[in-house]
């Protein structure tokens, strides 16, 4: 096997960072109304072989909490001089929202519908334009980390082009609960990425303005599982993989009427067809409505607020082969057991990791 070669200074936003160092770098994308900055903080990992360049992303959504722990606890895992390649690290891509707590930019436009962006645009389109530009283009693969929107909640699971043979040998390494062969949406990281032939995945789990300990182990093991996958951290020997667990498609459960829910599945459990969902009734317990499940699959997303509308989506549905259900349930079983309970968030040791 051919040594790697010794790796070559990177450059972000100017700032040169040589092999075997790792430097915090500010990207300068706005000012508030008082003049201060707005800068996107990021710190780069350069090794000191040569190796692929990866980014993990995390609050391009502002309220989604869970991929900015995620990615602090990675860089307490990296040495740089054990390191090949280079890894860009990202903890909060939308910084307006973040400041405010919010999914959205200040204009209420998703920063990820607006890629690749324009300089001469609205803030999301000038914000998705700098970070394009200077951050996403330079990297080889990505990981893009997400919750599930506000009053709701998603089980861990990873949406990727699965017939891309790069993405889907990361999402293998990644080794998520499920995977969902998911076709993109304009204006989106993913959508822009794969379009230059940057392969991404995209990690859901947990939700919004909340720390969920089991979905930020899974995805802190499930990126070093990646890096290690691509060469970029020392192999360890480990069990044969899960075989990849993928839905062939997917769907909401839409209330049927108003009032308060009562949920009878949790999330991760496999329900069949006509299995009782919840039950909807007003205050009073009048004109009680029970939800049924549409047909066989497992709960990967759910709405967590007991106060519905008519319309409103309330359980996320995949759907597997026949054959494939009973092995994703004890799938999703296995890999829950091994996580911390929800609440309390534990820091994922290096010893720990598989």
């Amino acid at each position: 096997m051919a040594r790697a070669k010794a790796n070559r200074p990177v450059l972000f936003s100017g700032v040169e960072v040589k092999p075997g160092q790792r430097q915090t770098i500010h990207l300068d994308v706005a000012q508030l109304y008082t003049h201060t900055p707005l800068t996107i903080p990021m710190e780069v990992v350069n090794g000191r072989l040569q190796g692929p360049v990866l980014l993990i992303s995390a609050a391009i959504h502002g309220d989604e909490l869970n991929g900015v722990e995620v990615v602090r606890q990675i860089l307490s895992l990296v040495d740089p001089h054990k390191l090949k390649g280079t890894l860009v690290a990202v903890p909060v891509v939308n910084v307006f929202g973040f400041l405010q707590k919010s999914r959205y930019l200040p204009d209420r436009r998703d920063l990820n519908r607006s890629f690749p962006g324009s300089l001469k645009g609205s803030i999301a389109a000038r914000l998705a334009n700098q970070f394009f530009n200077q951050v996403v283009s330079r990297c080889s693969h990505i990981i893009d980390l997400h919750t599930a929107a506000v009053h709701r909640t998603n089980l861990p699971q990873l949406r990727v082009n699965l017939d891309d043979p790069v993405s889907a040998a990361m999402a293998q390494a990644f080794g998520a609960p499920v995977v969902i062969n998911a076709a993109t949406r304009d204006g989106s990281l993913r959508a822009v990425a794969q379009a230059e032939g940057i392969p991404v995945l995209t990690y859901e789990g947990g939700e919004a303005l909340r720390f969920d300990s089991s979905a930020i182990s899974m995805a802190v093991k499930g990126c070093i599982r990646v890096m290690r996958s691509l060469g970029m951290q020392p192999s360890r020997r480990r069990s044969p993989p899960h075989p990849m667990v993928v839905a062939r498609s997917t769907s909401w459960v839409r209330a049927e009427q108003d009032g308060i829910i009562r949920s009878q599945v949790a999330l991760g459990a496999k329900v069949q067809k006509g299995e009782v969902l919840a039950k909807i009734a007003a205050p009073l317990g009048h004109g009680e409505f029970t939800l049924l499940a549409p047909k066989e699959g497992i709960v990967i997303g759910q709405h967590t607020l007991p106060l519905v509308n008519e319309g409103d989506a309330l359980f996320h549905l995949a759907y597997f082969e026949q054959q494939q259900v009973e092995e994703a349930q004890a799938h999703i079983d296995s890999l829950l057991e091994e996580e911390p309970n929800h609440g309390m968030v534990y820091d994922v040791e290096e010893p720990g990791l598989t």
